[in-house]
């Protein structure tokens, strides 16, 4: 029995001595189990974080695109004017392609007029001159020729002009109804490289040009700008004035002096952005 007891003491110490090892190991097992997942988790953080940040860029991106209004298109400009058509075929005079598009003309109508009344009085004259849109002053337009076509606008140059502003292919031009006025402005060529806008004005001393005018025609020039540009223009039409075209010439008159220069710098007659 005291065999049997002692065998017992030392089974019953060497089954002790096994369980802790035993434990030893396994808590050594589950360490190194937990400093494997901890390290993957550590790992896994960054990458989830990282994947997070991504996210947060597109997002970013696509809350970006989102605000940033795009780019309007020449058809949702000209939905936004006042605008009524009045096309007549005595006012066409030819193809402008898109390469002979380079210049805005600014007028004044030189009468109190509404914008029919000027259109109906300027076939009435038989000389077969026009523009293609004619802005009121409540900012109501009205257009008479198609932007790729030719309109008897601008008239006669200072002769050189033609030259001085890249507008020597007249050949486009039918010519009909002109009367040439003398050798000192014997140049046509504006006509087929630029598009006309009549502003009614009488050019009466201090008249102002109402705000709804102005306006009208920032947005007329923006959706010209965006016609162009839709077919392939890549620099938009430098605007100029009636005046800078032929010696003489009292439109535009002196009250549009600081909008034609906006308009000429922003694209808008008070210098702002559109």
């Amino acid at each position: 029995m005291l065999f049997i007891r002692r065998n017992s003491w030392f089974y019953l110490v060497l089954m002790c001595l096994l369980s802790i090892s035993i434990a030893s190991i396994l808590t050594g097992c589950g360490t190194m189990n937990k400093t494997r997942d901890g390290s993957g988790v550590t790992s896994a953080r960054p990458q989830a974080q990282s994947s997070a940040a991504h996210g947060s860029v597109a997002q970013g991106s696509a809350a970006h695109a989102a605000s940033s209004p795009a780019t309007p298109s020449a058809k949702e400009l000209r939905a936004k004017l006042n605008i009524s058509e009045d096309f007549r075929s005595a006012f066409d005079h030819g193809p402008k392609p898109i390469s002979s598009q380079l210049y805005i003309v600014m007028h004044d109508t030189e009468t109190n007029a509404d914008a029919a009344g000027v259109v109906n009085s300027w076939e009435a004259s038989g000389k077969l001159v026009a523009a293609h849109f004619v802005v009121n002053k409540d900012g109501s337009i009205i257009q008479c020729i198609p932007l790729d076509r030719i309109a008897h606008h601008a008239g006669f140059g200072d002769t050189g002009h033609n030259d001085y502003f890249g507008t020597t292919d007249e050949s486009r031009d039918d010519k009909a109804g002109t009367e040439p006025i003398g050798s000192w402005a014997s140049d046509y060529g504006m006509n087929s490289y630029s598009i006309g806008i009549e502003m009614v004005h009488a050019s009466t001393y201090g008249e102002e040009y109402p705000e709804a005018q102005l306006a009208a025609v920032d947005q007329l020039i923006a959706y010209i700008d965006a016609y162009f540009a839709e077919e392939g223009q890549t620099t938009p039409s430098k605007i100029i004035d009636h005046k800078a075209w032929r010696s003489g010439n009292s439109d535009t008159s002196s009250e549009f002096a600081t909008y034609l220069n906006n308009l000429q710098a922003t694209r808008t007659h008070d210098g702002g952005t559109r």
